[in-house]
Parts: structure tokens; C-alpha cells; sequence
């Protein structure tokens, strides 16, 4: 098992500006936005492909993300009762 996560944590190691993600990947249904790293489901798919600087920006843009991320509550029936009124 343990030489299953070395492997694992091999996947997550690159030579480039770091990926955010932390694994708790959930994508905020309001805001779409991660949970877990604040950043987009656009930014996400192209994060292997963007350019250093872009990530970079990216980067410096997620703290001020999480406010965005309201604590959900209730679960689906409270959203849905958000959705009626």
C-alpha cells in the first residue's frame, strides 16, 4: 500500500508552478469553484496547458476567492428553497 501512494504522490509532482489542488475536490454548485483550491472548472481543465505566468496570476487570485464560497447549509432542500424564493 505504501508504494501505491509513493506512486500516487509522483502523479500529483511536476516541474512547473505547482497545481493548488489539495483533494477535496468539489465544485461549489453556485459559485463553481473548487472547495478545495478556489479555482474554476475552466482554470482546472486547462491548468496543464496554460503558460507559468498564467498559473502564476491564477495563483495570486485564490485567497481572495474563498470569501466567494458561502457555507452551504441544509443540503438540497435548502437550495432548493433558495431557488423558489
Amino acid at each position: 500500500m505504501k508504494d501505491e501512494q509513493r506512486d500516487n504522490d509522483r502523479v500529483w509532482t511536476r516541474d512547473e508552478v505547482e497545481s493548488p489542488c489539495v483533494r477535496l475536490c468539489v465544485v461549489h454548485p453556485e459559485a463553481r469553484i473548487c472547495t478545495g483550491c478556489y479555482r474554476s472548472i475552466d482554470e482546472i481543465a486547462r491548468w496543464s496547458r496554460m503558460e507559468p505566468q498564467e498559473r502564476r496570476d491564477i495563483m495570486a487570485a485564490l485567497p481572495d476567492r474563498a470569501p466567494l464560497l458561502a457555507k452551504r447549509r441544509g443540503g438540497r432542500a435548502a437550495r432548493l428553497k433558495r431557488s423558489q424564493g
